[in-house]
Formats: C-alpha cells, sequence, structure tokens
C-alpha cells in the first residue's frame, strides 16, 4: 500500500499513542515489581495519561476507518482485519488471567475496539454517520455515560449489579469501575471513536497523507504496526525487568 494510502500523519499519530502507551506501561510494571511506589489507580497523573493514551489510539482507529471506507475498503479486507483484533484480544485475556487472576482483562481496549469497530463499520456502511452525525453522537455518548451511571444507582440493587457484572459491563454503564487490569466499554469509548470518524470524514486526504520528517515517518511506521507492536511490547517489557531482577539477584 503506498504511503498516501495508508496516510503517513495519522499512522504516526497512532504511533505516538503506541510509544507513550509504552513509557506508561514501563512505569506500571516498574511499579509491579516494586522498584517504585505510585498509585496508577488513583493518581490523577496516571489515570488522566492512560484517558488520554487510550482516548488518542480510539480517535485514530476511528479515523482510519472512516478513511478506509472513503477509500472503498472491501469487507473481506476489514474482516481480516477485525479477526487479527478480536483474537488478539482474547489473547490478552488469556494472558491477563494468567498474571493476574483476580483482576484479568475482559474488556479491555482491544475487546472494545473489536466492538467498536463492528459498530462504526456498520454505520458507515448503511449511511448512518454523515455529516455531523458523527460528531453529534460522539459527544452525545462521551457526555452522557457519566449521567447514565449515576442513573443506575438510582436503580433496584439488583438491576444495579446485573450491569455492574461481568456480563454487562461491557456496555459501560455502571456504578464503579470493576476489578480489572483494563477496561474499555463502549460507553463512554465509542463516542471517542465516531469522534475521530467525523475527523476523517472531515479531512481530506492532501492533510493527512503530505511528505513528513524523518521522526514523523519512523512513528508512521509504528503505527502501521500497532496491533503487533501492543502484543509484543509487554512481554519484552516484563521479561526485560525480569530478568534484570534475576541479574541484580
Amino acid at each position: 500500500m503506498s504511503s498516501a494510502a495508508r496516510h503517513d500523519r495519522l499512522d504516526a499519530l497512532r504511533g505516538l499513542a503506541m510509544v507513550w502507551m509504552t513509557a506508561y506501561h514501563f512505569c506500571f510494571d516498574l511499579n509491579h515489581f516494586g522498584h517504585i511506589r505510585q498509585d496508577f489507580y488513583g493518581d490523577p497523573f496516571w489515570t488522566w495519561q492512560r484517558t488520554a493514551i487510550v482516548s488518542l489510539f480510539l480517535f485514530t482507529a476511528g479515523a482510519s476507518q472512516a478513511l478506509a471506507v472513503r477509500g472503498a475498503q472491501g469487507w473481506p479486507r476489514f474482516w481480516r482485519r477485525w479477526a487479527q483484533v478480536a483474537g488478539c484480544a482474547l489473547l490478552v485475556s488469556l494472558g491477563s488471567w494468567w498474571m493476574f487472576p483476580r483482576s484479568w482483562i475482559s474488556f479491555g481496549v482491544l475487546h472494545g475496539l473489536a466492538a467498536m469497530l463492528l459498530i462504526a463499520r456498520g454505520l458507515l456502511a448503511v449511511g448512518l454517520l454523515r455529516a455531523a452525525v458523527p460528531w453529534v453522537l460522539g459527544a452525545a455518548l462521551v457526555a452522557g455515560a457519566p449521567w447514565l451511571g449515576e442513573w443506575l444507582g438510582t436503580r433496584p440493587l439488583h438491576v444495579a449489579a446485573l450491569f455492574d457484572s461481568r456480563w454487562l459491563n461491557w456496555i459501560g454503564v455502571v456504578t464503579h469501575k470493576p476489578i480489572t487490569e483494563d477496561y474499555v466499554p463502549l460507553l463512554p469509548w465509542l463516542g471517542v471513536l465516531l469522534l475521530g470518524v467525523g475527523a476523517g470524514q472531515a479531512l481530506p486526504p492532501v492533510v493527512l497523507a503530505p511528505p513528513v520528517g524523518a521522526l514523523r515517518r519512523k512513528l508512521a511506521v509504528l503505527g502501521r504496526w500497532s496491533l503487533s507492536y501492543y502484543m509484543l511490547h509487554q512481554p519484552v517489557l516484563i521479561g526485560a525487568l525480569m530478568a534484570w531482577g534475576a541479574v541484580r539477584g
């Protein structure tokens, strides 16, 4: 695929998200192995970084999907890519269950991405995400998710417990964040991806795919291989830290 078809600037933006994610996960792993002491679950310095990283990743995914449809990408290619994402999501669940049996990942970023891609592609295919629709719908989902969580808190306990369970917490209407190492439910994150769809439809290809500098070219390459990189970076980081710990005794 040509550089123009790949939209270098968008790939570079996704690559930037991967670099940021790596730095974040390296610090998380240092904390996990006791080399530093940080509150990754409550300290805004870390929680806001996670929000920003996931937002950037899903925004670029939405923009890429809009550009793929505009470029007449066929369903067979979409399904091949979707199967890769869904398969990797399953591997993440299995790996996290082995490492964090009490807080394994049942609906993390790849699980969410697989579900959101199905929804976005389906809506794009039938022409329901045109003009201002993805912007309005995306903003409504982002803004409405906290309100729906508060509303659920006023429902009977058995109803709240059902939506808080692993069976339905993937929707995102919960009274509290589940105990899991990664949680990216449909609400509000589908809204972020739809905002990316809107951006991908609004920006002309010439804005997204001009020649880029040396650093951005490297980021663009990383962005093109984001799924493979996502799956490999944590085993490499964790393995390196475990080896370092063994050498140090």
